[in-house]
């Protein structure tokens, strides 16, 4: 693997993407669903590597001889991981299909994990694009959202991964308790000058089974309501497009270029393998995809995959209905839309011509020539009943 190659350029196709799920966490964050586990004695990294290997070996069989165009080590706190694991799992991936030079490898991490020997030692392994999970520019805000660092870690691993790795994102959190849209627009601003080219902005959810859940239920954690997260919502796209970072996905911005392949390929509804516990993935066989699930708890899953080959839990054929719906839920995120003659393929119809006008009609969603749909920037505020029209 030549980690100096430069990033190939987005072809627009889905691709084939591999998800790797590290699902330790130094603490878990209250508003947090992921799966994610905190562990106070040292985690087994060499007994996990192996399990990890001997996993993508069942997910090679399944499926098939693949180019890969993008890997994605999520979690958890992948920036838990030693570099050498990191460089393993790299090099399994290699060996079981093929990963040409320059595709783009990311790698979450979190500001309090950071450390310049550590990414070095990342970057040397093969990746290439780091993604921090920052969260807010604002001390009182990171100590709400439960998490380990503080401004100043933040601004530290964002000047490290910017001199070490040839793309870097972070994330934040809006429409935080309290949050009025001229403060959220003045922390936007802030983020965007710290930014290269890549900012995935989400507004808070509250998920159910999360401290979060119980607290909001009990009327001790007030967020804000629909019209303030419209507002705010509508405050981080006019100011992404003034400044050069324009949506193109409901919660991600980028420079035109810069966006992220792997995410891309689930948006696209391409194909991806996923390993590690927790992990789910996609593989089409024949007419079918193939949802895939593994088990979530790691040390479950660890003796699963040591008895088995794999971790796997569920495997479940998505007929064509099935799939249509997929995309049309994963593709109308995107600003570039949903590719129709794929849609009408898997679907074997065309959308209603009654409920597409009345769409066309209140502005909610628009035709880009005869090829693609998409939502308007309206119909991205009410996405879920928009994809619930079109569906029927």
């Amino acid at each position: 693997m030549n980690i100096d190659a430069p990033l190939l350029p987005d072809t627009g196709e889905p691709g084939f993407g591999i998800y790797v799920h590290w699902p330790f966490c130094a603490a878990k964050c209250p508003y947090c669903d992921f799966n994610s586990h905190v562990r106070h004695q040292p985690v087994d990294q060499p007994r996990f590597t192996s399990a990890f290997l001997n996993e993508m070996e069942t997910m090679r069989r399944m499926s098939g001889p693949k180019t890969v165009t993008s890997i994605f080590l999520g979690g958890g706190t992948p920036s838990l991981m030693e570099p050498a694991t990191v460089a393993a799992v790299l090099e399994g991936i290699a060996r079981h299909w093929h990963v040409p030079d320059g595709i783009e490898i990311t790698m979450e991490a979190n500001p309090s994990s950071v450390e310049a020997e550590r990414f070095r030692g990342y970057r040397a392994a093969g990746v290439n694009r780091v993604s921090l999970g920052v969260q807010a520019l604002n001390d009182e805000d990171l100590k709400f959202l439960g998490r380990l660092h503080d401004v100043a870690d933040a601004l530290k691993a964002i000047r490290l991964a910017r001199g070490i790795f040839p793309r870097m994102s972070f994330d934040l959190i809006y429409a935080r308790p309290r949050q009025t849209v001229a403060a959220w627009e003045a922390e936007l601003k802030q983020a965007i000058s710290y930014a290269v080219d890549h900012l995935s902005l989400y507004q808070l959810t509250i998920e159910e089974g999360t401290p979060f859940f119980g607290l909001h239920k009990a009327g001790k954690l007030i967020v804000p309501d629909g019209d303030q997260s419209a507002d705010l919502y509508e405050a981080t796209q006019e100011i992404t497009a003034r400044h050069g970072m324009p949506a193109y996905e409901v919660s991600n911005h980028a420079r035109p270029g810069a966006e992220s392949r792997h995410n891309l390929t689930y948006w696209r509804y391409g194909d991806y393998a996923g390993i590690g516990p927790g992990a789910h993935g996609r593989l089409t066989r024949g007419p079918h995809k193939i949802a895939l699930a593994t088990e979530r708890r790691p040390e479950t899953w660890l003796e699963q995959v040591e008895a088995h080959g794999h971790g796997l839990v569920d495997q479940e054929e998505l007929g064509r209905d099935e799939q249509a719906d997929e995309l049309l839920l994963m593709g109308l995120r995107l600003t570039e839309g949903v590719d129709l003659a794929r849609w009408q393929q898997l679907s074997g119809r065309d959308p209603d011509p009654q409920r597409e006008q009345i769409l066309l009609e209140h502005g909610f969603i628009e035709r880009l020539g005869n090829s693609r749909l998409r939502c308007t920037p309206k119909g991205m505020l009410i996405l879920d009943a928009v994809v619930a029209d079109l569906a029927c």
